[in-house]
Formats: C-alpha cells, structure tokens, sequence
C-alpha cells in the first residue's frame, strides 16, 4: 500500500525528468543535418493557418479588457494621462505573450501531438527507428522550429492589435485623449519592453511544442490514448507557461530598470 501511494505521488517527477531529457534530445538534434526544410515550411503554415483567425479574434479583447480595466483604475487615482503606457505595457509584456501561447498550445500543440500520437499507434515511429531515422531530429525538430517562429510573428501581430485596440476603447468610451495616450506611452515604454516580449513568445512556442511532441510520441492505448495524450499536452503547457512567464517576469523586472518619465 505504502509502495503504492509513493509511486503515485513519484509519478509526476518521473513525468518531468522524462520531459525535461525529451527536450535535451531535442535541443541535441537541432543541429544535426540533413535540416528538414520542407517539413519545416509545411508544420509553420499549417500551424499558422490554424492559429492566426482565432489569435487576431483574440488580440482584440484582450487590449480592450485590459484598457478599461486599467483605465477605470487608474481614474479613480486621477492619473488619467498615464493610461496609455499602463495598458500598452501591460499588453506588450504580458497579454501578447501569453495570448499567443495559448492559442499556440491550443491549436498548434493539440494537432501536433495528434499528429505524432497517430503516428506511435500505428507504429510509423518504430519503424522509422528501425530503419535508422531518429524521429526527433526527422519529425519533432521542424516542428518545434515551427512553432517558435510562428508565435514570435503571432506576437508581433497581437501586439499590434491589441493596442490598437485598447487606444480605441480608451478614446471612445473612456474620454481618453489620443496625444495623452501616445504621449505617456512613449514616456515610460522602452526597447526593451518589446525584446521581453519577443523572447517570452519564442520560449513558450518552443515549450508548447515540445510538451505536445512527448505527450504524442508517448501516447499509448490506441485512439483513447492519442485523445488522453492531447488533452494533457494542452494542460501541462498552460501551467508551464504562467510559471514560466511568472519567472521570465521577475528576471526581467529585476535586470532592466524601469524608465522614468
């Protein structure tokens, strides 16, 4: 019984370890050759195509939730004019990233680990090793690539959307002034706002995808097996990722000071 219940509450580590070493494998494979270039192309605009409608359906919300949630806020402290850096900074460092990541892990890492658990059902995986091809460096590696890529520009895309769209909900429903939004946006916003953005989108591409690889390549049990392993792969990434970006956030906060105006 004893034995029983710590191997239950061991699961998890064991979990992790096996995870963590996937992913040494598939930063090890990265630099093997021959690159899969065509596998490349295809996995990004799939995973494009099937993440950019609901991302920039998304952004828009997202910007204008956070506009008149803060706006709302600071009014109360009678600091109106510094609505736009409040709202923009927070879509830029947080809301974008984490956005992205989501839609990312919900749409690109859920077809990846279908794809991939398919795959091991079915045993195409063993039979790739059995003619010497390493499945990670054939399969995975272009698709974590992939991923990156397309949440870096996804980023930049909900970026752009949502302070668009917290500019317009200020201005119309909030009375906000648009020099006073541009203008206390570039007073307190800096580069390297943008570069923290940027990095968080790429690590939780690259976390997404590869969560959704492991949990794919490991799926067993036949097509209840490959359904288990999406909807874990679609867990484990969304906890990964506030924790990530919990860490990224502190790091950041604590190395880049913050501009004064």
């Amino acid at each position: 019984m004893a034995s029983a219940v710590a191997n239950r509450v061991l699961a998890p580590v064991g979990t992790a370890g096996k995870l963590f070493a996937f992913g040494l494998d598939v930063g090890r494979n990265l630099f093997k050759r021959p690159f899969q270039t065509r596998e490349f192309i295809q996995q990004a605009w799939f995973i494009a195509s099937v993440t950019i409608i609901p991302t920039a359906l998304v952004a828009i919300p997202f910007g204008a939730v956070i506009a008149l949630q803060v706006g709302s806020l600071i009014k109360q402290f009678g600091a109106q004019s510094f609505t736009g850096s409040a709202s923009v900074l927070a879509v830029v460092q947080q809301a974008a990233p984490i956005g992205t990541a989501l839609l990312i892990a919900g749409a690109g890492g859920s077809a990846i680990a279908a794809d991939l658990g398919a795959r091991k059902i079915r045993e195409e995986l063993d039979a790739m090793m059995v003619l010497g091809i390493d499945p990670i460096q054939r399969l995975v590696v272009p698709r974590v690539l992939g991923c990156m890529m397309v949440a870096v520009f996804l980023n930049g895309m909900v970026t752009v959307v949502g302070v668009a769209g917290g500019y317009v909900f200020n201005v119309i429903l909030q009375d906000g002034t648009p020099g006073a939004y541009i203008a206390s946006f570039t007073a307190l916003a800096q580069l390297p706002d943008l570069w923290i953005g940027m990095i968080k989108a790429l690590i939780f591409g690259m976390l997404a995808a590869i969560v959704a690889a492991y949990k794919g390549m490991s799926a067993g049990g036949g097509p209840k097996g490959v359904g288990d392993a999406v909807n874990e792969s679609v867990v484990i990434t969304f906890v990964l990722l506030f924790i990530v970006n919990f860490t990224l956030s502190a790091i950041y906060l604590q190395i880049v000071p913050p501009k004064t105006g």
